[in-house]
């Protein structure tokens, strides 16, 4: 007794299986986690490293050289880029992408050990690297904080309120706060005053220092307690500040008679954030790995609300990116596009096997779909976009199973026998082909899901959920379905009739028999077909990922480097003015000084650098962005001509960076920069779509350098540090203290007013002994000019310029790149000079390779499955001819919609060639089981294939009006489109070349043995 008897004889065994599957599902979509993307391990830190006064060319030598070379020692560690501005070095480390996730944290514990270890070989002045290994951390929920009015203490006291609020929330991990303005308590001496009365300005310093500090005092013991001894309250406000007392020459003065003491803001912040056009600040917030995000966003937004009567009035919270939003609506749409799938399944199975065939196999799929998502709620497998995705795709091939089997049952039962024998019959002969062809579905997306890099990390839901939807609906095909069958099929009465001969069949059984006739003259018809067909598949449009629907898009807006973040912020406003006059733009986020907080995984903020502007737009629909910004574009040039303005689209896959990038390394920057603008040449000429090009060092800033007169200094007891310090006192201040507000530490300035009237020739120096007032011009002989490169990259310890470029929003990376490519490969280089490809083909290139390098080994696997299947040669090569010809249809279908092959239609390709094989084993079982019932070959061919036309353009038929849905969606309409092509292509293929091929193949032997002739 065979599984499928056994589950209409013990029918109370099925129905738990169905129970289960269907309660099941129900609590499982309730308690799945949900999130956009899949939880993914990004394997990089960040290394912060501050050498005040050095240039960008000392910070590379002194400190990141260093740094990268005990780095480099790791060898976990796969690439090492570093950014060297003056005073700042931030080293990139990239961990190799076969690394768990799970030995980051004993990575990171390593790096900071390495660093630690070579901090004393750093140069005096350098500061403890600082080690941020949360640089992958998503802030999915993204508020922009407005609070017009309100001073810039109250909107730090409202930062940290609203901070500690969210942090008390189940689920929530972080809540990262950007763009609070930056005080600092300023005193600002009179100069003529202090001169006169012999003031070492590093007096007022040492008074300030410990104005407000916190020292230990000590405890008092008597008999029975113990007392502790604070130390006295230091001075905590500004007026006290003032108010402080310095000794000069036996005298005592008030600070605030030789200097203005005050509280504002610093000039030069790190970044400046509006929203709107008002001055903002953002709160991201970040939920647990293991939450539902849907979940900590709604709780999040509950408590807000709950918090509104405690938020002052004219305080705003706009939200910039809400996850849990998106991930519900994406959520909801896939409910409805699988109801959608399975309606669409019944009502054609319906038209074209009966509304109780339809019944059976309806109820199957039903209960294979909410049975994954049962397992996935089991092995905490997250709904997401990939492995909702991976439903999508599986749904394509999970009817084929039920299929086979009702049709099986249907027809058996028709001819008189009992629903157990139909059943036995039905399944007996088709469970191990099925499950062979099920198998080698699965194994089609393997090589994603099981690569040990990143892609795998990424792709592994999309493996899993195929591989459980498709074992699930191969269990219940031959367990459910014939219970079904043996409820609803009626048994019909042997008359001899024959089922398939209504006009359809007759009519393709014709068909075939002509195609039998003239085979070689079909081959060559599909060869040439295939030909053309890849051909045509080469004039398909390249992509590596998706547009968004999310309807938000990127400005960036990059002036001379060297510009201060004032007159950049200024330039902003320009933008945000011209933005808000358009009725569909909803929202406007502007960032100054560097990129917004990661609130995608697929987002990449820009580094710090005052000269660049950044805009987050949300406009009302996704069809208005293309329009918005081509105006954008053409309002930036011609009102903002001195910086470089683009536009970029949110993808769905990895961002940041340009999606035309060409690396040059070398050891001299000069030549470097040559190599760039003979790039730059050399793109222009090429193609008319390389846009706005650009290089990352950006461009060499004018420095002013003291000329230290060496003898004269040291005579007057100047050092070269005297004279650093004095220039800092006259242009940004110098920290000699801080100034402590609840949790705040706001540093106290001394500098010269920039109200003053004194030159930076006209300051003076104290000598060492303190008593004798040196002008700064008596050990300088004035300031030399130099031009100096403040942007210096690296990549793996060696200096790396890379040149980018935009493209039209009508063309993709891979159209433009093509046009370029063997123009600049043909640049020919110096010695000691490399070049490398980066942007988006590098991404795409990396990615292939990861599935490529798992793709012989899985192939390997499906090969050896189809032979083991047969137990012979011939039959799996007949079916793995097919496979070449998959890309017919996909050809013709994106040629025919102009859309570009995707990632997404990769994943459809596969999905279209698992499809395939899987057809093409059951046709080529059933011919080999119809010639061991004794039929002569081109009559079992005939008749096999014409007894498995049904099941084959019903699954192909359903599939492909079950993919109508995703036809709106802009992540999977590449690959629905994909998959319905290529799909009514396959279709012929294995209704008609299959048969030829098996006629070819066997045709040598025409004799009538029945085992010996199937090997």
């Amino acid at each position: 007794m065979n599984i499928a008897r056994a589950s209409i004889d013990k029918p109370i065994l099925t129905w738990i299986i169905m129970l289960i599957c269907l309660f099941g599902g129900i609590w499982g979509f309730g308690t799945l986690g949900r999130l956009e993307d899949p939880a993914f391990t990004i394997k990089q830190a960040v290394v912060i490293t501050q050498y005040p006064g050095a240039s960008a060319q000392q910070v590379a030598t002194e400190v990141s050289e260093p740094l990268e070379a005990a780095i480099q020692r790791m060898a976990e560690v796969s690439e090492i880029n570093s950014i060297n501005r003056p005073g700042v070095s931030r080293i990139d480390v990239i961990v190799d992408d076969r690394m768990n996730g799970d030995a980051l944290p004993a990575i990171w514990t390593e790096l900071r050990e390495r660093l630690q270890n070579v901090q004393s070989d750093l140069p005096t002045g350098v500061g403890s690297p600082l080690v941020d290994d949360g640089f992958g951390d998503v802030y999915g929920i993204f508020f922009a904080v407005t609070s017009e009015g309100f001073t810039d203490a109250e909107r730090h006291q409202l930062a940290t309120f609203l901070r500690r609020e969210i942090l008390t929330l189940d689920g929530v991990a972080d809540v990262d706060i950007a763009g609070l303005p930056v005080e600092a308590i300023f005193v600002e001496p009179d100069l003529a005053l202090t001169a006169q009365l012999g003031i070492n300005p590093q007096v007022i310093g040492d008074a300030l220092a410990t104005s407000n500090s916190v020292a230990q005092a000590g405890t008092v013991d008597d008999s029975d307690t113990r007392t502790q001894i604070q130390s006295a309250e230091g001075s905590d406000t500004v007026s006290e500040i003032a108010a402080l007392t310095i000794g000069i020459g036996g005298d005592l003065l008030n600070l605030a008679d030789i200097a203005d003491v005050s509280r504002g803001r610093q000039d030069n912040p790190a970044q400046i954030i509006r929203f709107n056009g008002q001055d903002a600040f953002t709160m991201g917030i970040s939920g647990l790995a293991d939450e539902n995000i849907v979940d900590v966003g709604r709780r999040v937004d509950a408590h807000l609300a709950a918090l509104a009567p405690e938020i002052p009035v004219g305080v705003g919270l706009h939200p910039i990116y809400q996850q849990h939003e998106v991930v519900d609506e994406s959520s909801q749409g896939f409910l409805v596009n699988l109801a959608m799938s399975v309606g669409i399944v019944v009502l054609v199975l319906g038209v074209f096997m009966g509304v109780r065939a339809a019944v059976v196999v309806g109820t199957t799929l039903l209960l294979t779909v909410v049975g994954t998502v049962l397992f996935m709620a089991i092995f905490s497998i997250e709904m997401e976009r990939i492995s909702l995705g991976a439903l999508i795709i599986a749904m394509g091939m999970l009817v084929d199973n039920a299929i086979v089997v009702a049709e099986g049952m249907q027809i058996t039962m028709g001819r008189g026998k009992s629903s157990r024998e139909a059943a036995d019959e039905a399944v007996g002969k088709t469970q191990i082909p099925l499950l062979g062809a099920t198998v080698i579905g699965i194994m089609a997306f393997a090589g994603i899901g099981l690569s040990p890099d990143s892609t795998g990390e990424f792709m592994f839901s999309l493996f899993a959920v195929i591989g459980i939807s498709l074992l699930l609906s191969w269990v219940l095909a031959i367990t459910v379905a014939p219970l079904l069958g043996h409820y609803v099929f009626k048994q019909g009465v042997d008359d001899g009739a024959d089922p398939y001969s209504g006009p359809i069949f007759r009519g393709y059984a014709a068909i075939l028999r002509q195609a039998l006739r003239v085979r070689w003259l079909v081959v060559a018809a599909l060869a040439g077909i295939t030909m053309a067909c890849f051909v045509g598949f080469g004039m398909v449009k390249q992509q590596f990922f998706p547009n968004s629907n999310t309807p938000l898009f990127f400005a960036h807006y990059t002036m001379q480097q060297g510009t201060p973040i004032a007159t950049t912020a200024a330039k902003m406003a320009v933008l945000e003015a011209y933005l808000a006059d358009h009725e569909d733009v909803v929202a406007i986020s502007t960032f100054v000084g560097q990129g917004a907080t990661r609130f995608l995984l697929t987002y990449s903020s820009e580094p710090p650098n005052p000269a660049y502007g950044h805009l987050i737009i949300r406009t009302e629909s996704l069809e208005r962005i293309p329009a918005l910004m081509a105006d954008l574009e053409t309002f930036a040039a011609q009102n903002l001509p001195e910086g470089e303005f683009r536009t970029e689209r949110l993808v769905f896959g990895p961002g940041g960076g340009s999606p035309i990038e060409a690396r040059f390394s070398g050891r001299d920057p000069k030549v470097l920069r040559g190599l760039a603008d003979q790039a730059i040449e050399v793109m222009t000429a090429a193609s008319p779509n390389i846009l706005t090009p650009r290089i990352d060092w950006r461009e060499q800033e004018l420095v002013l350098r003291p000329r230290y007169a060496t003898e004269r200094g040291q005579a007057a007891g100047i050092t070269r540090d005297d004279v650093a310090e004095t220039l800092l006192l006259a242009t940004d201040g110098v920290t000699t203290g801080t100034y402590r507000e609840g949790d705040r530490a706001i540093p106290i300035m001394v500098r010269v007013s920039p109200d003053s009237d004194v030159g930076i020739m006209d300051q003076v120096l104290v000598t060492q002994d303190g008593t004798t007032l040196v002008p700064l011009e008596q050990v300088v002989d004035g300031f030399a000019f130099e031009t100096q490169n403040t942007l210096i990259h690296r990549k793996d310890r060696v200096p790396t310029l890379t040149v980018g470029a935009s493209i039209p929003t009508d063309m993709t990376a891979a159209q433009v790149h093509s046009e370029i490519r063997a123009a600049v490969e043909n640049m020919t280089l110096p010695v000691g000079y490399r070049f490398e490809w980066g942007g988006e083909y590098e991404s795409s290139t990396d990615a292939n390779a990861s599935l490529g390098a798992q793709l012989p080994i899985t192939i390997l696997i499906m090969v050896l499955i189809t032979v083991l299947l047969f137990n012979a040669v011939r039959q799996p090569l007949i079916i793995w001819l097919l496979v070449p010809m998959s890309v017919n249809g996909a050809a013709l279908g994106l040629l025919g919609t102009g859309l570009p092959f995707t990632f997404t239609a990769l994943l459809g390709l596969l999905s279209l060639s698992g499809m395939l094989i899987k057809n093409g084993i059951v046709l080529v079982e059933e011919i080999d089981i119809v010639r061991r019932e004794g039929s002569e070959l081109r009559e079992a061919i005939i008749a096999a294939s014409t007894s498995r036309l049904r099941p084959v353009l019903l699954a192909a038929g359903t599939t492909i009006l079950g993919m109508i849905p995703l036809l709106g969606d802009a992540f999977f309409v590449s690959m629905a489109v994909t998959i319905m092509g290529g799909l009514a292509f396959a279709s012929i293929l294995t209704l008609v070349a299959a048969p030829v091929f098996y006629d070819i193949f066997f045709g040598l032997r025409r004799s009538d043995a029945m085992a010996t002739t199937l090997k």
